[in-house]
């Protein structure tokens, strides 16, 4: 046995032997990838201090990993089919791992805003490259296991960034939080080399760049305009960031449908599988990712947990999610896609629901019956969602199928995130002036309305002020727990409104167990009895 896989999995005559110890290797590259982002929840407070972080400053540093993220997936996953998916994984934990070292060591703003954006393009190409290899190691009747595998890293993500953040923090500083991606990401490339085969596409074709260059612009302008616009005013940047992710978008389109060879075939979207199934990624992360951002904030900043409790606090969701996975693996095959993810949407959207309940008093256990839903949801219906995706493409389009569920994933964390955050800072910015404005200096008022944190800094200095005073400083603190409480519940609100409208549409487009594709296949999920099969085994 060869120390190294060198047969390409395109060339072998039987499932390969060790795919599923590679699939430890793509889980853990996802893993990086995806905490890169959760860890720095609760690294901001200490970034926000050390740098001197204004809210547009420590808005891009979270979001200059987003961008190039979200706006590169689909272009990178083509080329990794084109040339080496297995290389394309290996190159893009080597660019995440320089970005994190950068990170770790700058100590100026712009400098860990361009750290973040070399990550985010390390990030764009290992994230459809583990899906590629995934779904080309295992056949059919595994895949849908796999894939289970797979979703569920990304919830243990969402709870084991912060945890891993948090006991850094402990003892060192937020530089930290950045270097111990290398080594994950070193063991990630070992592990590539010595277990994971080489995988291309056979007879691809030639890359449709220009249709690539034009999804770059389009997604990329999108997330910009939606990042800028709401927290920070629709000016000229924003706007036309936004005219020019409508114009490349009817552009790609145009240009996608006439190529003989597309990067992405739009007519895919017609399909009610794959239509469907990228509507409830994009929808469902959407409320979650939102909701998981602002709830961690209240956590820190109102019931004062450092960034150690804070991870701890989310652990529950991430049983939740293997709960779910665990589940979805089993009722999936006999009850199909409409069903499960439909049924894990309306229960993520119970979880945003209950968030509608949180005022200035709520502890922690008011949010665990939340977190808990939000974790049983993505795990019940994020393994169908993308199982159904990346069926929908063949083998030579395996990179594209990855970045097209990625994208959907990606934008959806992002719009949640930039939107829901948005009205969150108006709503509590609105409420702290109902209840304190006019008591406060005009420069002190500003800082207090910028952000929680801000609010909470505001009434620390009115509390060592001699012409301010305890009791004042503690008026002030109650006024700003009050309004952030007040924002979750009003942002909850709305979040819960929209994500409950995309599941009704998510719903209403699956088709059900009897529909098939024009190819013939159940839509619910092919090759059905052989996944029945492997999971009763």
């Amino acid at each position: 046995m060869p120390l190294f896989p060198n047969t390409p999995v395109e060339k072998m005559t039987e499932p390969y032997h060790r795919r599923w110890w590679a699939l430890l290797v793509l889980c853990l590259s996802l893993l990086i990838v995806v905490m890169a982002n959760t860890s720095l929840i609760v690294a901001a407070p200490d970034m926000t201090k050390d740098l001197g972080l204004s809210s547009s400053d420590l808005q891009w540093v979270i979001d200059g990993y987003t961008v190039p993220y979200a706006a590169l997936m689909l272009v990178l996953g083509a080329i990794g089919d084109k040339y080496s998916r297995r290389g394309a994984l290996v190159l893009g934990l080597l660019i995440f791992a320089g970005g994190s070292v950068m990170g770790g060591l700058v100590d100026e703003t712009n400098l860990v805003i361009t750290a973040r954006a070399i990550m985010g393009v390390g990030a764009a190409v290992v994230m459809p490259a583990t899906l590629s290899l995934l779904v080309a190691m295992f056949p059919r009747a595994e895949r849908a296991k796999a894939i289970t595998a797979w979703s569920a890293t990304s919830g243990l993500a969402i709870a084991a960034g912060p945890l891993a953040a948090g006991w850094l923090l402990e003892n060192h500083a937020w530089g930290s939080t950045f270097l111990m991606n290398v080594p994950l990401a070193v063991l990630g490339v070992v592990g590539a080399l010595l277990l994971v085969p080489p995988s291309k596409a056979e007879g691809m074709g030639r890359i449709d760049y220009v249709g690539g260059l034009l999804s770059i612009v389009s997604v990329g302008s999108l997330v910009y305009a939606t990042i800028e616009g709401p927290h920070f005013g629709w000016g000229a940047a924003p706007i036309t960031a936004a005219v020019v992710a409508g114009v490349g978008l009817l552009a790609f389109v145009a240009w996608e449908l006439k190529h003989p060879n597309p990067m992405l075939d739009v007519r895919k979207f017609t399909e009610r599988p794959f239509g469907g199934s990228m509507l409830a990624v994009l929808f469902f992360f959407f409320g979650t990712f939102g909701s998981i951002y602002y709830s961690t904030q209240f956590l820190q900043f109102v019931l004062g947990y450092n960034a150690l409790e804070t991870g701890i606090r989310l652990l529950p969701l991430a049983g939740a999610v293997f709960l779910g996975a665990a589940v979805t693996g089993r009722i999936a095959p006999k009850l199909g896609v409409k069903i499960v993810v439909g049924t894990g949407m309306v229960i993520g959207t119970a979880g945003v629901f209950l968030l509608t309940r949180i005022d200035a008093g709520s502890a922690y256990t008011d949010f665990l019956a939340p977190l808990l839903l939000l974790g049983f949801a993505i795990g019940l219906s994020l393994s169908p969602a993308t199982d159904t995706i990346m069926g929908s493409f063949p083998e030579s389009e395996l990179g594209v199928g990855g970045g097209a569920n990625d994208t959907a994933l990606e934008l959806g964390a992002s719009l949640g995130i930039a939107i829901l955050g948005s009205l969150l800072a108006t709503s509590y910015k609105d409420k702290l002036t109902d209840l304190v404005g006019g008591h406060l200096p005009a420069e002190a008022m500003n800082t207090a309305k910028d952000s929680v944190g801000g609010g909470i800094a505001v009434a620390e200095h009115v509390a060592k002020n001699p012409q301010g005073g305890a009791e004042q400083a503690q008026t002030l603190l109650g006024a700003v727990h009050e309004s952030f409480a007040h924002a979750i519940a009003h942002t909850s609100l709305v979040g819960g409104i929209i994500m409950a409208a995309g599941t009704l549409i998510v719903i209403a487009v699956l088709p059900g167990r009897k529909h098939t594709t024009k190819h013939g296949e159940a839509d619910a999920a092919p090759a059905t009895e052989e996944q029945t099969e492997t999971v009763g085994a």
